[in-house]
């Protein structure tokens, strides 16, 4: 390949972070990394955080591809990938720019900052490899636009994780028919297996062909609701559930009040489903639901034995440490909406403090903290996670591969409130992980459409 067709990718200390391994990325493409992302990284390796893990497994991969006998003036000029059986198509060079050593002029940001001095580097690179296309990647947003004021050509987020362009386009899983669902067939074939009713039914006799497996179908006129256990080349084989009955299930003394809450709570409740799945807007259901299955699963029909409730805390390596008592006890401030839920799941009981108590007891309800689930093997369990729209996809595969026999997975967030500084509704790990356990026929997924928390709040959701 000529040296022209091969892009020269600057590496900012985010996308490091982001995602360690990411010099293994850009295929048969350069990555150069500035000397002051390597500054970056050292001071942020001895944190007292979760991210300076990422930090050092980092700085070792750099050095697995720049240590032993590389010199000075092969490390500045570039050093091949080495080979890795997961990176095969990374036959490119990895280099460091000592952007130090240089006397930046033309265009150049006042030098007295990391973001500024890293895209110093950047417009220096441009100059002196022209025509050779020179990409900026950062995860920051701001950084994006400096860099695009100072004359950076060409500067593009890190999205190796991204699996749709536009959060319009995440599976919501279920399926709405316009009309009659039966009206779209010509021909079905429909047995029983035990319990349960299974429809055989032609792709080709439906509007649309992209179906996956317990995906929710409903229409807009019958009582139809049905979800998809099996397809094939030709068919889809759906269980019928019946929109009267979905609605008709109960969890907790917790009753769905529409059609997407039901199918939400089938799925809760269904034992061979072990990732569910819950999105949508503040107000909807998502926690109150996860709470009221798994006190239900546990308590009264005990196929698991205990629920353990974590989430993402914000800061929480540093600040975690200054609360008083135990881990429980200083998870609280984080987890007040579980509370919050547990109180009104036992509201009309004569005492709820003794009630809520004793059901904590009864349940095992354990509030851990996600920083301290890395290396657990959780075995039969329920775990909920609540708000992972925080989460990046790595952090929910740590959280994900926790789960050991017996175990089913939770996760609730909504992607409207997401907190984190490098995270959109896109890139978000929970919009990963609807993408990637689509085909699986172990999970569920099931947003959540309307707010019914109040009137307030559904009013707040559409106006504001």
């Amino acid at each position: 390949m000529e040296q022209n067709d091969r892009k020269l990718f600057v590496l900012d200390t985010n996308v490091l972070l982001h995602e360690p391994l990411a010099i293994y990325s850009f295929k048969e493409h350069d990555v150069v990394i500035p000397m002051t992302v390597l500054e970056e990284l050292d001071q942020i390796k001895d944190r007292k955080s979760d991210v300076s893990r990422d930090a050092r497994v980092a700085i070792r991969a750099l050095e697995d591809t720049l240590g032993g006998e590389t010199t000075p003036e092969q490390i500045i000029n570039g050093v091949h990938l080495p080979n890795r059986e997961s990176h095969a198509d990374a036959i490119g060079s990895l280099s460091i720019f000592p952007d130090h050593l240089v006397s930046f002029t033309l265009g150049a940001l006042p030098g007295d900052g990391n973001d500024n001095r890293i895209i110093n580097t950047v417009l220096h690179l441009q100059n002196l490899h022209h025509p050779r296309i020179v990409v900026l990647v950062t995860k920051d947003i701001n950084m994006r636009l400096k860099a695009k004021g100072a004359g950076v050509q060409l500067v593009e987020d890190y999205r190796t994780d991204q699996l749709i362009d536009d959060i319009r386009f995440l599976s919501k899983g279920f399926y709405q028919f316009e009309g009659n669902f039966w009206e779209h067939l010509n021909k079905v074939s429909t047995e029983r297996q035990g319990r349960h009713t299974v429809h055989e039914v032609p792709i080709t006799d439906l509007e649309n062909d992209q179906f996956y497996i317990n995906q929710y179908l409903i229409d807009t006129e019958s009582d139809f609701c049905g979800r998809v256990i099996e397809r094939t080349a030709t068919h889809l084989h759906i269980l019928d559930l019946g929109r009267e009955r979905i609605n008709n299930l109960e969890a907790w003394g917790i009753k769905p009040k529409n059609v997407y809450q039901g199918m939400a709570l089938q799925a809760l409740l269904d034992p061979d489903i072990d990732l569910v799945i819950l999105t949508g807007p503040a107000g909807c259901g998502k926690t109150l639901l996860a709470m009221a299955a798994a006190l239900e699963l546990v308590v009264e029909r005990n196929r698991y034995d205990k629920v353990i409730v974590t989430r993402n805390t914000p800061e929480i390596a540093e600040s975690i440490g200054f609360l008083p008592g135990t881990e429980e006890e200083k998870m609280l401030p984080w987890l007040a909406a579980i509370t919050d839920t547990l109180e009104v799941l036992h509201k009309n009981d004569v005492n709820p403090t003794g009630s809520m108590n004793y059901i904590m007891e009864k349940a095992n309800i354990q509030f851990k903290s996600i920083n301290f689930m890395r290396g657990r093997s959780i075995q039969n369990s329920i775990v909920l996670l609540d708000e992972c729209q925080n989460l990046t996809a790595s952090q929910l595969k740590t959280m994900i591969t926790r789960m050991g026999e017996g175990t089913k997975l939770i996760c609730c967030g909504n992607l409207a409130q997401i907190d984190s500084n490098y995270l959109t509704a896109v890139t978000s790990g929970l919009t990963y992980i609807v993408e990637r356990f689509k085909d699986f026929e172990g999970s569920a997924n099931v947003y959540l459409n309307g707010v019914v928390r109040s009137r307030l709040a559904e009013y707040a959701e559409e106006h504001l």
